[in-house]
């Protein structure tokens, strides 16, 4: 891990007290969203680690040291009042070392090791790429391993799980580099709306990951092979399991269980990491010098901020600063629930120093939420933006319309100050519908030889529909002069003619009255469609085992 070294000016000045002092600097007030206003909103612009972090500018002239000084002394913001001198030997020392020094779970020797062994030893590029990736982490996660009692392995289960990637996303779409499904994430705090996803959120998947741990260990009676193949299979299995054992009179212990070989193999491959963290050369592989400090800070974040801009102010890309800050659902972040932003030493001086001297809003976007059921077209014509840009950032497919109460993502608008509320970052969702018109029930006749594919093509609806309504299979055929359930659009006539008074007239009411459709269900009903954000599958992460949401 690369030593910071600091301007002689900066000498001795914590780099997260510099985020606090540079953010007075005045700039011109950034542009309002059009969401209802709060107290924080009347917060001046302000980038600090604590509240006690907040001296003046004229204290960079007091608390500078002499150029003469060799090193800085900087504060880990995650531990507050802990001073951090990157020149004691603690924090030069080797951080594999302290790894291997907590190592406790029970040593296993197996065909599925050795397996594992010559799997990573064979790629050689492989590990290396996992291990600098993993080292901007590592720190922390084995503070707080160490801080809960636990033993040090379960620091390397994200090797496992992602490869230390956060933005993974497996095929069961289990997110972040410790692989939680939606339903656990939600169990254990992780929260995903349109704007983030905090399964991908360093801080907060580690600390559910562990509190999730935890709870295994202690369902499992102490047993860590167990609670680590509850992790990966699902707590319920393991409990099915271990009773179908007890019951035929077996032991009732990992080796003995009856499981995938996704979760037989998912032991040995931790083992095998444990084994070359132990003794990398005896496989012919080399890890990357890791000293025994925080690779990364937290600035608190008290004002919204587009994620480009604050890449840009950091000195990093995009692209890198996604990999400290990767549950950004959206280009900007919301200081009302993200609270921090996560930069290396180094980039947090740069971020200070930048933004004291930009000048112009921080954010250029803001949350809106649509007032009554419309089309994109009008929607993004109601907020000053392109009906393509408003699909693309809000991804929004096409022929559908976004309903009443949604919350899309939009420009500020030039005269607006004020943040996006707490209450609606943290309750935005966006609810789609068909865009097609209102339907009606009607009942048809079979004719002779008739089927579900001749109806659906005579009424130009697909056979998976007819057959849904209808309760029958796709292949199925009618009895002559049956009675079958079919939906037709109003004609286009009756609707223009139709009377105020009408609910049947009424487009909007005739759609809401059209019955909830389901994957191929009545065309034109309304239809809720999930958020999801993107992210790529890992080739390490977990999927079939990985079935969280049953525990």
């Amino acid at each position: 891990m690369k030593k910071v070294q600091l301007p002689a000016l900066l000498k001795r000045l914590s780099a997260i007290v510099i985020a606090g002092l540079l953010s007075a600097c005045a700039s011109s007030p950034p542009q309002q969203d059009l969401s209802p206003g709060s107290d924080r909103n009347a917060l001046p612009r302000a980038w600090s680690p604590t509240a006690s972090a907040s001296a003046q500018p004229a204290a960079f002239a007091d608390t500078a040291k002499p150029a003469d000084s060799a090193h800085p002394v900087l504060e880990d913001s995650l531990q507050p009042g802990v001073a951090i001198d990157l020149n004691e030997a603690r924090a030069s020392a080797d951080l594999w070392v302290r790894l291997r020094s907590g190592f406790a779970m029970p040593e296993l020797e197996n065909d599925g090791v050795r397996r594992a062994e010559t799997w990573y030893s064979s790629r050689p590029d492989y590990v290396q790429r996992m291990t600098e990736r993993g080292g901007r982490y590592l720190f922390h996660i084995i503070e707080e391993v160490e801080k809960r009692g636990m033993p040090t392995e379960l620091a390397l289960l994200p090797f496992i799980e992602s490869a230390f990637n956060p933005q993974a996303m497996s095929t069961a779409k289990a997110s972040g580099m410790w692989q939680f499904v939606p339903a656990t994430g939600r169990d254990f705090a992780l929260k995903q709306n349109i704007f983030r996803d905090d399964r991908r959120d360093v801080l907060a998947s580690t600390r559910a990951a562990l509190d999730y741990l935890t709870r295994l260990n202690k369902m499992f009676g102490g047993d860590w092979q167990l609670a680590l193949a509850a992790y990966n299979w699902g707590q319920g299995n393991v409990q099915k399991a271990i009773a179908r054992n007890q019951k035929a009179g077996l032991p009732t212990d990992y080796d003995n269980l009856k499981m995938p070989d996704e979760t037989r193999y998912y032991l040995p491959k931790l083992q095998a990491v444990k084994n070359i963290v132990l003794a990398p050369q005896k496989f012919g592989l080399n890890l990357p010098a890791m000293s025994n400090h925080p690779y990364f800070l937290s600035v608190t974040l008290d004002r919204d901020i587009d994620v480009d801009l604050a890449a840009r102010l950091a000195g990093m890309t995009v692209e890198e600063f996604k990999q400290f800050n990767p549950q950004m659902n959206k280009p900007v972040m919301l200081a009302a629930v993200t609270g921090q932003m996560l930069l290396p030493y180094d980039n947090a001086k740069t971020f200070a120093e930048a933004l004291a001297a930009h000048r112009g809003p921080l954010a250029s976007w803001t949350a809106w939420t649509v007032t009554q059921t419309m089309s994109p077209a009008a929607a993004a014509k109601q907020v000053g933006m392109s009906e393509a840009q408003l699909r693309e950032i809000n991804k929004i497919p096409p022929r559908m319309r976004v309903l009443q109460g949604s919350t899309l993502l939009v420009p500020r608008a030039a005269h607006r100050i004020e943040d996006v509320s707490e209450h609606m970052a943290e309750n935005a969702s966006i609810n789609l519908a068909a865009d097609t018109p209102p339907l009606r029930r009607i009942s048809v006749k079979a004719g002779k030889a008739e089927t579900v594919e001749s109806l659906a093509s005579r009424y130009r609806v697909s056979s998976v529909q007819v057959a849904e309504w209808n309760k029958v299979g796709v292949k199925a055929s009618f009895k002559p002069g049956q009675t079958v359930v079919m939906y037709q659009a109003f004609p286009t006539k009756r609707l223009a003619m139709a009377k105020p008074g009408n609910a049947a007239g009424k487009p909007g009411q005739a759609a809401k009255a059209a019955p909830a459709a389901k994957t191929g269900g009545k065309p034109g009903a309304a239809r809720t469609v999930a958020i999801k954000s993107g992210g790529g599958a890992s080739p390490t992460s977990s999927s079939a085992a990985r079935q969280m949401s049953k525990r």
